[in-house]
């Protein structure tokens, strides 16, 4: 079965369960108590959906969701039972305050990452709560607000179900299928390695702070239902407990998944239920449900959704699209010089690891820069490329200075790169990976369509060899598979000028032969290449210019015959006979 067709009946096969489910709830009779906790359940997993986003999709830690869903809740509660306002008008609004919180929070934080986000998170869920039992004129303080409405038609409690299950419903599939979409991949990018996806065009702050901003929003959903399903609320019902709970659902089923975080919402809600008979014993129940939830996550490291996926995955992966033979066509401003570095300095403290350097690189060919180990070649390119802030200098892409922009607007003016660690997107499947360095702004292919993009990506995943095994996940590739990978990601984006480090880096003979052969066909298609590397005999076989670089600053620069007589080049570089 194609992909194509695949995914249009899993859309269908959703449609019509959803669709049963509402139905289901909307028809079938329970008493209150059930009620109650089918209205958490859905209500919960609404919010856990939002960290399927920030934490299973973008990799970014949120401690403050029961905030976010507070906000949500209050927006409708003091809404509707103070002022009187429309359910669907606090709704939204308790929505866009929960999202509007949730940009400004990862504004000022979004940039530290890691433990500093942890507890920036932590430090805003405990401001609210004490906001929200202290601010009693306007939030009532720890009485909580009461007789908050539903909205008309759905008055009854079987009836308000129904619209939470659809709610519910709508929004799993709305996350289901963000990870599929231009935004969703850029999220899954960053999660896997953020420096790549820098280079590969990805702007990393904003996809983060969408990413936050979507939780945050979904948090804020759930809450505003929350409230007027429940008809009450109370400060002590969004505490930083409630906050650990919600992480704990959604890690629980499956983080990376909708279906996984809402089958941990209901198990977190129903194996109380289930152990209540235990309650008479004292620490009996919290012992039982405790060691449950552990050697679940001991046992099924990523959730009861990724076991099952992984327990029923198929081996064989669907036949890779047709593709066009695999052309470039880099973009040409006329200019001689494709790339420029003119008085490049970087200062790391008091050590200065380049010093002043110059270079052009001509259009059509094959420039190397080379040097011994700490000459300041790999700090070069990763200042060029934006990874480093250049200390003073300029850098010129196709005649356009690009010194002071980060480094996916560099990427878009034209330059793709690879590295001496192979940086790839580790979950992702081969063409995946591919696809995000096709996605890039700039690429005149972006406009044509996520089908012209998989073509482009198929094609570029051919070009190397390996377009068979386009629908494998990366860790099943060699490592010289996946240096071929990183080239094929950066070759479909069609760039200007591709900066190589170290490719050969780790290569057998045969790969370096294979490399070889690679180069040169780029290379007949008039690609611009920068190349770094420490095998001499590659270089003297694709490269018609080198640069020398020595403790930082450039000793030789020429066609490369006559670089390679250099005295200087060779007591530097290639030592003494």
């Amino acid at each position: 079965m194609s992909r194509s067709r695949a995914f249009a009946v899993g859309q269908i096969l959703y449609a019509l369960a959803a669709v049963a489910v509402v139905a289901l709830a909307a028809s079938v009779k329970t008493d209150g108590y059930v009620a109650n906790i089918l209205m958490q359940a859905a209500t919960y997993a609404i919010a856990v959906f939002g960290l399927s986003i920030v934490l299973g999709l973008c990799g970014q830690i949120n401690l403050a969701q029961a905030a976010f869903f507070a906000l949500g809740a209050y927006a409708v509660g003091l809404g509707g039972a103070d002022y009187h306002l429309p359910f669907w008008l606090c709704l939204l609004g308790g929505m866009a305050l929960a999202a509007a919180a949730g940009a400004g929070l990862g504004v000022s934080t979004l940039r530290l990452g890691g433990h500093y986000l942890a507890m920036v998170t932590i430090s805003f869920q405990q401001i609210l709560t004490v906001v929200l039992i202290n601010a009693i004129p306007v939030t009532h303080g720890p009485d909580g607000v009461s007789s908050i409405a539903r909205p008309a038609g759905f008055q009854s409690g079987q009836a308000f179900l129904a619209l939470v299950v659809a709610v519910l419903a709508l929004s799993g599939y709305l996350v289901w299928r963000l990870a599929d979409t231009r935004l969703g991949r850029a999220m899954r990018a960053v999660r896997d390695n953020e420096l790549a996806a820098g280079a590969a065009g990805v702007d990393v702050f904003r996809t983060k702070l969408i990413a936050f901003a979507l939780c945050a929003l979904l948090g804020g959903l759930g809450g505003g239902l929350f409230a007027a399903g429940f008809s009450y609320i109370s400060p002590d019902q969004f505490a930083f407990s409630d906050s650990i709970v919600l992480l704990t659902m959604a890690l629980l089923g499956g983080v990376a998944s909708p279906i996984g975080s809402a089958i941990g919402t209901i198990l977190l809600i129903l194996i109380p239920e289930w152990l209540r008979f235990l309650k008479s014993v004292p620490g009996l129940y919290l012992a039982i449900y405790g060691a449950a939830v552990i050697l679940i996550v001991i046992f099924m490291p990523e959730g009861i959704w990724g076991f099952i996926r992984r327990l029923f995955a198929s081996r064989a992966g669907a036949a890779p699209a047709a593709a066009e033979p695999f052309t470039l066509r880099p973009a040409d401003s006329g200019a001689s010089i494709a790339l420029e570095v003119r008085g490049l300095t970087k200062h790391f403290g008091g050590l200065t690891a380049v010093d002043g350097v110059d270079f052009q690189v001509r259009r059509g060919g094959v420039h190397a820069l080379i040097g011994p180990n700490g000459s300041g070649k790999t700090t070069t390119l990763n200042v060029v490329t934006g990874l480093y802030r250049a200390s003073a200098g300029a850098i010129f892409v196709d005649g356009v200075e690009v010194t002071g922009l980060p480094p996916h607007k560099r990427n878009a003016f034209g330059l793709a790169r690879t590295f001496q660690n192979i940086r790839l997107f580790r979950s992702m499947t081969a063409l995946e990976n591919v696809v995000i360095g096709a996605e890039r702004d700039g690429n005149a292919l972006v406009a044509a369509g996520p089908a012209a993009l998989r073509l482009r990506a198929q094609a570029a995943l051919d070009f190397v060899g390996l377009g068979a095994r386009a629908s494998e996940t990366i860790p099943s590739f060699s490592y010289g598979h996946q240096r071929l990978i990183e080239f094929a990601r950066a070759l479909a984006a069609n760039p200007t000028v591709l900066l190589l480090d170290e490719p050969a880096a780790g290569l057998n003979s045969g790969e370096k032969r294979m490399l070889h052969d690679l180069l040169d066909r780029i290379a007949a298609q008039g690609l611009t290449i920068l190349i770094i590397d420490h095998d001499m005999t590659l270089i003297a076989g694709v490269a018609k210019h080198l640069t020398v670089l020595n403790f930082g600053k450039r000793i030789a620069d020429g066609e490369t015959a006559d670089v390679l007589r250099q005295p200087d080049v060779v007591s530097a570089y290639l030592g003494v006979a």
